[in-house]
């Protein structure tokens, strides 16, 4: 189960991850940008700060070509986090279906043209929405953290064995999930 509070500490990270998951724009570049969202004792830092050194080896033109071969031409690396699981399955459009209610729950509109598994699309949605204090959050976010824990941790490995900067960045956010962990209440 997720501390949905710590979580919520970390949305400005949230926000960084969508925009780095996304096509690479210059914008998304600036020096001060991983200092804000990754403060010092943030679970993800020195994973974002290595997949931060790695990236700026490559010219933007670089980092693009990457992107693309990465994420649109290796199956393995989809940002499509059902994917891994039910593949174009019936099961999956069920899952989209109640993701993309999810975040109608919380007055965020999906845009026409995208996926509600999308990685980018959950990260903002984690970034954007206001679910803290919501008393729905806890139960919808078993759904939503179910799928980002599976498809991250596929996606992950994939990106490990292709030996991507990518890497860094979705080890960082998988820490950042796995700091949020609540400890289970000891049986005794």
């Amino acid at each position: 189960m997720i501390d949905n509070r710590k979580l919520y500490t970390f949305k400005d990270s949230f926000g960084f991850f969508a925009n780095h998951l996304t096509w690479p724009e210059k914008r998304d570049f600036h020096p001060d940008e991983v200092a804000e969202a990754f403060g010092p004792g943030h679970p993800a830092r020195n994973h974002v700060l290595r997949y931060w050194e790695e990236i700026h080896r490559f010219s933007l033109d670089g980092l693009r070509e990457m992107y693309t071969s990465t994420f649109d031409f290796e199956e393995d690396c989809a940002l499509y986090m059902t994917w891994f699981k039910f593949e174009d399955a019936r099961e999956r459009g069920q899952m989209l279906a109640k993701l993309k209610v999810l975040y109608e729950m919380y007055g965020l509109e999906m845009p026409d043209e995208e996926l509600s598994d999308y990685l980018p699309l959950m990260c903002e949605f984690l970034y954007a929405a206001e679910w803290l204090d919501d008393p729905r959050t806890p139960d919808s976010f078993r759904i939503l953290m179910g799928v980002l824990e599976d498809g991250t941790y596929h996606l992950m490995k994939a990106l490990e064995k292709e030996e991507s900067p990518y890497f860094h960045l979705i080890k960082g956010l998988r820490e950042t999930f796995k700091a949020c962990l609540e400890e289970a209440p000891a049986h005794g």
